[in-house]
C-alpha cells in the first residue's frame, strides 16, 4: 500500500468526524462505530509491522508530495524502527480507551469517542513526519483534543488543569518553532534529513538544542517543568490519563531521539551531563514525592515523571560511554550504548502499557465509589478477588518486578549507566526500592487488609469488558516483560544510525 501512513494518519480523523455527525443522540451506533474505526486502524498499523525491513536504518513506507510549494514544505512520511513501536502503541492503547469510556461516559459520549479517533490520527502523524513543519502541525493539533478531553469530561478542577497543560506545552513549543524557522533560513528546507546534515556551529547549536530541550521536556515531563502533569491526570477522564501517560509524553522522547540527537550532536554532548542530572532528579525526587501521596492518580502521575527519567537518563548517557576518534571509529563499548538508547525505547513502550493499566485500574474503582482517596478504600480484595488479582500485577510490573515489561527497559538503561558512571547507575538503581516502596504502600491500604469502608463490602467485581481491557494489557506487560527482543529487533538498525549521527560533528574542521 503506497499511501499506507496517510490512511492511518486520516481514517481516524475523519472516523472522528463521522462519529461527531452520527451524535449524542444515537448514542449506542457512535460508540460502535468508534470500536470499529479503531480496531481497523489497530489492523492496518499491524500490516506496518510485517511489511517492515528490520535490516535497514532508512525510512520506509515514504510518501512525499509538494505541501506549501514557496517555503519548500512538503507533506512527507515515513518510519524507521524508532517509530514504528510507538504507532503500534498508538493505535492499540485507543482501542482499549474508546472500550473504557464505554459505560462510563454519560455526557456527550460521540464527542468524546471521536476526540480521541482524531487524537489517534494526529499522533500518527507526529511519529511519521519527515518534514519539520509537518511535525510541528501535528505536534501542536495533539493538544486540542487532549484540552477538550479534560476541559470538558474531567473532574471539578478541569478547566485550571486544561489550561495549565495546554499553556505549558504551547509555550514549550513555540521555542522549537522559532529554531525550526532559523535553520530554514540557513540552510533552505525543513526535511529532516537536510537539517541532520546541516553545518552549524557549537553557539548555534546551543540554542536550538535548548529550544528543542523546552519542547520535548515539557512533554516528557522532565524536573522542573512537570507541575502540569500530576493536576492534568487528577482532572482527566480516566480515558483521557491513559491516553496521556501512554502516548502523549512519548511525544518528548521521540523528539529527543528524532531531533535533538541528530541535529544538534556537539551541543547534546555538551549539556548531556546537565540532562543526566535532571533525569536522575526525577528518578529519585519524585519517587520520594509519590511516596506522600493520598490521591491515587496523584501517586501514579509522580510514578509516570520518575519513570520518564530513565528515557532520558538512557538517551544521554552515550556521550558519557563512548565518543568519536579521530580517525572516525568509534572508542567505547558500542554495547553500552545500545542497552541506554534501546533501553529508553523499550522503557517508553512498557510505560505505555503499565501506566495505561494503573490509570484504568484506579479509573474502575473511582466508577464504582468515586473517590481516589487510598483512606477510602481498604480491603477491595475481599469484594473485588479478580480485579485486586490483576491490581497486585500491574502493581508490581511499575515497580519493576523481573518477568514485567517494567524490569527490562529499567534494567537495560541501568546497565548502560553502570557504564558511563558508578554514580549514574546507584542513584538510578534506588527506583527499584522507592518505586516498590509507593506502590506497595498503595497495594496494601486498598486491597489489603479489613474493610473500614461499609461502601467497599458492597462493591461489585469487574464485569466482562473491564475484565477484556485488564487483561488484554496484562498479557502485553508479561510478553514485553519475557520476550523484548521483536521490539529489539525492529529498533536496532535505526539505533545504530541515530548513535552515528549523534556521534558526528556538524562543527567546521
Amino acid at each position: 500500500m503506497e499511501s499506507l501512513l496517510s490512511i492511518l494518519i486520516w481514517l481516524p480523523v475523519l472516523g472522528g468526524g463521522l462519529v461527531l455527525a452520527i451524535g449524542n443522540n444515537r448514542s449506542e451506533i457512535a460508540k460502535w462505530a468508534s470500536v470499529v474505526i479503531s480496531v481497523v486502524v489497530f489492523a492496518l498499523s499491524l500490516t506496518l509491522w510485517t511489511g517492515f525491513d528490520t535490516s535497514t536504518s532508512a525510512m520506509q513506507f515514504v510518501e512525499n508530495s509538494p505541501w506549501i510549494a514557496q517555503f519548500n514544505i512538503n507533506y512527507h512520511l515515513g518510519i524507521d524502527g524508532i517509530s514504528l513501536p510507538l504507532i503500534i502503541l498508538t493505535t492499540f492503547s485507543t482501542i482499549l480507551v474508546i472500550i473504557a469510556g464505554w459505560e462510563v461516559i454519560k455526557n456527550r459520549p460521540a464527542e468524546y469517542m471521536a476526540a480521541f479517533l482524531m487524537m489517534e490520527g494526529v499522533i500518527i502523524g507526529v511519529f511519521s513526519s519527515l518534514d519539520a513543519i509537518l511535525f510541528y502541525v501535528f505536534w501542536e493539533a495533539s493538544l486540542i483534543p487532549m484540552l477538550l478531553i479534560i476541559g470538558v469530561w474531567g473532574g471539578q478542577n478541569r478547566v485550571y488543569a486544561a489550561i495549565k497543560f495546554f499553556l505549558y506545552t504551547f509555550i514549550g513549543s513555540v521555542f522549537m518553532l522559532v529554531s525550526l524557522i532559523y535553520m530554514y533560513n540557513q540552510g533552505g528546507s525543513f526535511s529532516l534529513a537536510a537539517l541532520n546534515d546541516l553545518p552549524l556551529t557549537l553557539t548555534e547549536q546551543s540554542w536550538i538544542f535548548w529550544a528543542f530541550f523546552l519542547a520535548f521536556a515539557v512533554k516528557v515531563p522532565m524536573f522542573p517543568v512537570h507541575t502540569w502533569l500530576p493536576d492534568a491526570h487528577v482532572q482527566a477522564p480516566t480515558g483521557g490519563s491513559v491516553i496521556l501517560a501512554a502516548i502523549m509524553l512519548k511525544m518528548g522522547g521521540y523528539g529527543f531521539f528524532r531531533f535533538s540527537l541528530p541535529i544538534t550532536p556537539d551541543a547534546s554532548s555538551e549539556f548531556a551531563t546537565v540532562v543526566i542530572v535532571l533525569s536522575l532528579i526525577a528518578i529519585v525526587y519524585i519517587g520520594f514525592v509519590a511516596l506522600v501521596q493520598k490521591d491515587m492518580k496523584k501517586l501514579i502521575a509522580y510514578s509516570s515523571i520518575s519513570h520518564m527519567g530513565f528515557v532520558t537518563l538512557g538517551v544521554f548517557a552515550l556521550f558519557s560511554i563512548v565518543e568519536m576518534g579521530t580517525d572516525g571509529n568509534i572508542i567505547g563499548s558500542l554495547e553500552g550504548v545500545y542497552l541506554g538508547l534501546e533501553g529508553a525505547m523499550i522503557q517508553m513502550i512498557s510505560h505505555g502499557f503499565i501506566s495505561a493499566a494503573m490509570f484504568l485500574v484506579v479509573g474502575v474503582l473511582y466508577d464504582r465509589l468515586h473517590s481516589r482517596d487510598i483512606s477510602t478504600y481498604g480491603g477491595v480484595i475481599n469484594s473485588m478477588p479478580k480485579f485486586t488479582g490483576f491490581a497486585v500485577l500491574f502493581a508490581m510490573a511499575n515497580a519493576g518486578l523481573p518477568g514485567t515489561s517494567g524490569f527490562v527497559g529499567e534494567f537495560m538503561v541501568i546497565l548502560s549507566a553502570l557504564q558511563a558512571n558508578f554514580w549514574y547507575a546507584f542513584l538510578a538503581a534506588t527506583t527499584l526500592i522507592i518505586g516498590a516502596a509507593y506502590t506497595l504502600w498503595m497495594v496494601k491500604r486498598v486491597f489489603w487488609g479489613p474493610v473500614t469502608n461499609p461502601e467497599v463490602s458492597t462493591l461489585s467485581d469487574i464485569n466482562n469488558r473491564e475484565f477484556f481491557i485488564l487483561a488484554t494489557l496484562a498479557v502485553a506487560v508479561l510478553v514485553m516483560g519475557v520476550y523484548p527482543q521483536p521490539v529489539v529487533e525492529v529498533m536496532h538498525a535505526s539505533v545504530v544510525n541515530l548513535l552515528e549521527q549523534a556521534l558526528t560533528t556538524k562543527l567546521p574542521l
